[in-house]
């Protein structure tokens, strides 16, 4: 009987598994187009694109974060235009008006999407050079992709609050309760009601996104459960990250714990640090994109593109180096 009603629950567990939407066998070679991006599989995933009016001096491909769509870099991608920058957004799988809206791929699907939509807007911009943007989730794909096998040919990338809440920074009844929501409950859905945490001191934006109808506003639990994989896996690969970095982090962010991101910047590699510019924002909470004092952000990205040797123009770079130095 023993056996029995082990072999039943192991059967429910099994039945209750994690859902997933992995790309289905590459059928064509990946597409982009002015609005479009069809990957190997014929999946299309939407594409936002900002064009300076004059000459390209660099290119962003930027990448969105968690439930959120590529009309996150609207307005950077504006500012970014001016400056000669032009950049490329798209609705990563499950989020937008990508397919299979709210279910988790698996993070090497992101990877796979990421390094074909390189390439491609590579070949529309040869010679010119080509950065990664990653917010939050996005920057944890970016650093999943570059650490990984055949990296995107870039020439930088900008970590502007990566998700690298991995699960040794988390408690552990957290992490457990996770595992058994995800195996016992995974088509439960959760929002952010009742919890007190500001993303952004940008408002207006704040009620602007939760009328946006692209923006996924409730969550499946084993998707919460893939974002989990995603993030200890970019924690895991910082000690890989062997590219000139610009990393990014709001000092009141309280989406992804400071002690997080102190262990990725810990990690960092001896011989890429010389590469690697941190800056801290004072008043930067998660979203600093889209704070009220993103102009500044924006601007620090474009002097570091311009040179990634100088101090940037806010002095976040020395902030950091006063915090760390201090922890």
């Amino acid at each position: 009987m023993r056996r029995a009603i082990c072999i039943l629950l192991l059967a429910a567990l099994a039945a209750c598994a994690p859902l997933m939407a992995p790309p289905g066998p590459d059928a064509a070679s990946p597409v982009l187009s002015k609005e479009s991006f069809a990957a190997a599989d014929r999946a299309v995933l939407p594409v936002r694109a900002w064009s300076p009016k004059g000459d390209v001096k660099a290119v962003i491909v930027a990448l969105h974060g968690f439930n959120d769509y590529s009309n996150f870099f609207a307005t950077p991608g504006e500012f970014l235009a001016a400056d000669g920058i032009a950049a490329y957004a798209y609705d990563q799988r499950g989020f937008g008006g990508s397919p299979n809206r709210g279910v988790w791929p698996g993070f090497r699907a992101y990877v796979e999407d990421l390094k074909a939509f390189v390439k491609e807007v590579r070949a529309s911009h040869p010679g010119t050079p080509l950065y990664l943007l990653g917010e939050s989730m996005g920057g944890a794909v970016a650093m999943a992709a570059l650490t990984g096998s055949h990296p995107p040919d870039i020439a930088g990338v900008i970590l502007a609050a990566p998700a690298v809440w991995g699960r040794e920074t988390m408690p552990f009844y957290q992490t457990w309760a996770l595992w058994i929501a995800a195996h016992t409950l995974p088509w439960l859905e959760v929002t952010g009601r009742g919890f007190k945490i500001m993303a952004s001191d940008n408002i207006e934006m704040l009620r602007a996104l939760g009328r946006d109808k692209k923006v996924i506003k409730s969550t499946r639990i084993d998707t919460i459960y893939g974002l989990v994989n995603l993030m200890d896996a970019a924690l895991q690969s910082s000690s890989r990250l062997n590219v000139p970095a610009l990393i990014l982090y709001g000092e009141k962010d309280a989406i992804i714990p400071r002690k997080s991101t102190y262990q990725m910047l810990k990690r960092l590699p001896a011989q890429a640090r010389e590469k690697i510019m941190v800056a801290f924002y004072e008043n930067g909470y998660h979203m600093l994109l889209r704070d009220l004092q993103a102009k500044t952000v924006w601007r620090d990205i474009a002097a570091w593109i311009d040179n990634p040797a100088a101090a940037l123009p806010s002095g976040a770079d020395g902030r950091a180096r006063v915090v760390l130095n201090g922890k």
